[in-house]
């Protein structure tokens, strides 16, 4: 089977590496888990009012911590060479060099922003099952992980909606990326056999079951560079401002495009004379459905309605919002020709990345080799894949 490159590290191993590189006993080593997450459905329209639809799934990083005699912080990871060592002391800021400890150093800077008392050091040892750049957020279950570790070490007690924040103001504060919520969201708040409906401008949220039964998430990347998402998402954010304020303008009393019904928008999009803006709102409002009905159907059990709702989320994105690329559309539309696919569809911000399909677990290797084989005849260059199930959000490991 063609897999997304990804480490697999056996979590019950990290008291005695832990124990191995810093000394001490095991029994003092705390660990965390933090997993990975998929957005199922909702794309492009968290900005315009409307919901995500993630869910947090079976993969993890793990964070081994235990506190320190003196003022030192020390982090390691299994999984790429090299110490970094800090004092707790320290006015943390933002250095290249200094690689993925930046993640964790930001969020200590969020925490001591917000009060917490850190009294000694600590020291950290880190292994992950998340594949990087594999478009399911490693940077964002890092974040929250090692924020969820250290509250608990410290009994600093930090709910894990602020554990979301955490995340998210380390970085627009520390990291400088002007991120959204719902990674970090899902992450902390994530639940196994469960998806979350989240407006991610009021977090307002709902628990939606995810009974799969014998289907899997396959995650598909494209392995293509994503060059064009930054400056076609500011290009599709102005569109859509323009198409609220067309309508609010000519007397549609809406805060956001998402806040128009499929009914709504039908007997309003007269209003923008603009054929791009008209196809852009189409999306968000047709889109913003289509979460709905994405959680009555698994409130019904139906995934072959989910199924039909992810591959009309595709045909939208690629026709009305045009974000996905000969990639992503060669994955998606592949695998919904695919024996024991139910749906296909891109997912993030386009251009390259991942694309998500709802497969029966008897035909995922026979699905991974066929859309493999089709898009390596066609893009030049392999794509990755795994397939993946519902996990639980940010929690305590025991060592089994």
């Amino acid at each position: 089977m063609n897999s997304l490159t990804a480490n697999t590290y056996d979590p019950n191993e990290l008291p005695k590496k832990f124990v191995e590189l810093y000394g001490g006993n095991e029994k003092d080593v705390r660990i965390f888990s933090s997993p990975a997450r998929i957005n199922i459905i909702g794309e492009h329209i968290d900005y315009n009012g409307g919901f995500v639809f993630p869910a947090a799934i079976n993969r993890y990083l793990y964070v081994a911590i235990r506190k320190r005699n003196d003022s030192k912080i020390v982090y390691n990871d299994i999984h790429f060479p090299g110490t970094f060592e800090f004092d707790i002391n320290d006015n943390f800021a933002f250095d290249k060099k200094n690689d993925y400890a930046n993640y964790l150093n930001g969020i200590l800077s969020q925490m001591k922003a917000k009060g917490c008392h850190f009294d000694v050091g600590f020291e950290v040892l880190m292994a992950s099952n998340v594949p990087a750049g594999g478009g399911i957020s490693s940077s964002s279950a890092l974040e929250c992980g090692f924020a969820w570790a250290v509250s608990e070490l410290y009994s600093f007690a930090i709910d894990r909606v602020e554990i979301a924040k955490l995340g998210q103001m380390s970085e627009h504060n520390f990291m400088g990326v002007n991120c959204g919520i719902m990674d970090q969201f899902i992450i902390a708040m994530g639940k196994k056999d469960f998806a979350i409906k989240l407006n991610c401008d009021t977090l307002e949220y709902e628990y939606a079951p995810l009974n799969l039964g014998d289907y899997r998430f396959v995650v598909m990347n494209t392995n293509k560079q994503r060059r064009l998402a930054d400056s076609k998402y500011n290009e599709r954010r102005s569109e859509c401002e323009q198409a609220l304020k067309i309508l609010q303008d000519s007397g549609v009393k809406i805060s956001s495009l998402c806040a128009l019904s499929p009914e709504q928008w039908e007997s309003s999009k007269h209003f923008i004379p603009d054929a791009i803006l008209q196809k852009r709102a189409t999306h968000c409002v047709y889109e913003n459905q289509r979460v709905k009905d994405a959680v009555s159907a698994l409130n019904k059990g139906n995934l072959a309605e989910l199924g039909i709702l992810l591959n009309k989320s595709h045909e939208s994105l690629k026709n009305d919002y045009e974000v996905t690329g000969i990639e992503l559309d060669t994955l998606a539309e592949t695998a919904q020709k695919q024996e024991g696919c139910l749906g296909a569809r891109m997912t993030g911000a386009g251009f390259g990345g991942c694309a998500i399909a709802l497969v029966h677990k008897d035909n995922i290797e026979k699905f991974i080799n066929s859309v493999q084989e089709a898009y390596t005849a066609k893009i030049g260059y392999g794509a990755g894949f795994f397939a993946c199930q519902s996990g639980d959000g940010v929690n305590a490991y025991l060592i089994k």
